[in-house]
């Protein structure tokens, strides 16, 4: 059988340090490595792909020797969503420890929810949420177009 994947698969982070990356997802993004590889060129030395186990899509994190950027800038984001307003507050706690606390949380109401950014190691931002209602959204309005 010819398996393939359509529609939305990953984002991609290029990175400094990949084992520092994939900790930070680990811890603040609940994430696990599904795939490594080590092609070994100066704009890939590391490539790791890194999933929450909910759905098929990754985060792939490319270690390269030049990091000149963080594409989405400090307002773009890669956003991921917590089973609890609690979970979010304990991941508050710790980033304020580590100094990685990019913004106050806001709680925002429907459709956004309570909402925190973290800072990566390499500037990326992480957004956690709670009570966003992205999935309902794309639900009620799926025949809308």
């Amino acid at each position: 059988m010819n398996e393939i994947d359509v529609g939305f698969t990953h984002v991609a982070f290029v990175v400094k340090q990949l084992e520092k990356s994939i900790e930070f997802y680990k811890r603040y993004a609940g994430m696990a490595v599904v795939h490594r590889r080590e092609p070994d060129v100066p704009d890939a030395r590391k490539v790791a792909w890194l999933s929450d186990h909910t759905r098929p899509f990754a985060l792939v994190l490319v270690q390269s020797d030049i990091v000149t950027d963080t594409p989405l800038g400090k307002f773009g984001h890669l956003g991921v969503a917590c089973a609890s307003r609690d979970e979010i507050d304990k991941k508050i706690a710790m980033a304020r420890a580590e100094g990685v606390l990019r913004k106050d949380p806001v709680n925002a109401g429907d459709p956004v929810g309570y909402y925190v950014f973290f800072a990566d190691p390499d500037g990326n931002t992480l957004e956690l949420s709670y009570g966003q209602k992205v999935g309902i959204e794309i639900i009620r309005n799926f025949s809308s177009d």
